[in-house]
């Protein structure tokens, strides 16, 4: 069997979803970082096991999670608004009873939905690490944040489908606005430029390790934004997408935007410059 962990945070809407889903598990654990809403009252009574920790990031959110009592040696890393499909389901039970010991993790695709449209083309990085040896995993990265794994990873081929705006453009655009907070302090203190490779973009035999070169890559190239929506649309193809897929690249690229003149922004506050 497998234990499923779900991160909360205010998921009173999306969590019984969510843990529909997953009932075929009998070890589910939430790790809750304080909600206001229904969200604890909802999982316990569903009986899923629930923590509470006080959200500091999400690195260090999901590393603590990672430290709790699962019952099985492979878990399910989840959020609310995630579900996986009955075909992922059974292929995860089917992969970790044959997985040799040297496997630590288990990729997926993952298909982010807006307005009832798969994103086909239109998705970024569709291919996420979320089956995980437990005691084999770490995330580093205080936001947008990155699971290493001690060990081989495999691929899966069903789908664990995402509803990103199950609760409005809204609350998209607030949440992606925090992020961009955060990803520009990265960029203006270095960090989130220190991995850049080229080599390593490339030629990195982890899928992950060459992700994080390439977005290291990507954040030291001038008009990131219009560069990131041109790719999307006509390179990814979010065009084939229909509308869905056009407002979801402007989206993004709005927000690569935010991260842009927020980081001028903080280093204009280092040179004691006016804003």
């Amino acid at each position: 069997m497998i234990s499923i962990l779900i991160l909360t945070r205010n998921e009173e809407q999306d969590l019984p979803g969510c843990l529909d889903s997953v009932a075929w598990s009998d070890d589910i654990h939430i790790l809750d970082s304080e909600s206001t809403d229904r969200t604890v009252a909802i999982a316990r009574q569903r009986g899923a096991h629930v923590t509470i920790r006080p959200f500091d990031s999400y690195a260090a959110q999901r590393n603590a999670a990672m430290l709790l009592p699962y019952r099985y040696p492979w878990v399910l890393v989840l959020d609310a608004d995630e579900r996986p499909t009955k075909e992922l389901s059974s292929e995860m039970e089917r992969a970790v009873n044959q997985a040799p010991p040297t496997v630590s993790g288990f990729r997926m695709r993952r298909r982010d939905f807006l307005w009832g449209t798969w994103l086909k083309h239109a998705q970024m990085t569709p291919y996420y690490v979320r089956l995980l040896r437990v005691g084999h995993a770490r995330y580093t990265r205080e936001v947008n944040e990155i699971v290493e794994v001690d060990g081989d990873i495999l691929q899966l081929h069903a789908a664990l489908d995402h509803f990103a705006f199950s609760k409005g453009i809204s609350h998209w655009v607030a949440k992606h606005n925090a992020y961009s907070s955060k990803e520009a302090e990265l960029l203006a203190n270095g960090s989130a430029t220190e991995a850049a490779s080229l080599h390593r973009a490339l030629f990195a035999a982890n899928f992950h390790e060459r992700r994080v070169a390439q977005k290291a890559i990507f954040y030291r190239l001038p008009a990131r934004p219009a560069i990131k929506w041109c790719y999307m649309m006509f390179v990814r193809g979010a065009l084939l997408d229909g509308y869905a897929g056009v407002m979801y690249a402007t989206l993004q690229s709005f927000y690569e935007y935010l991260i842009e003149v927020k980081y001028r922004e903080i280093v204009r506050r280092k040179q004691g410059k006016p804003i």
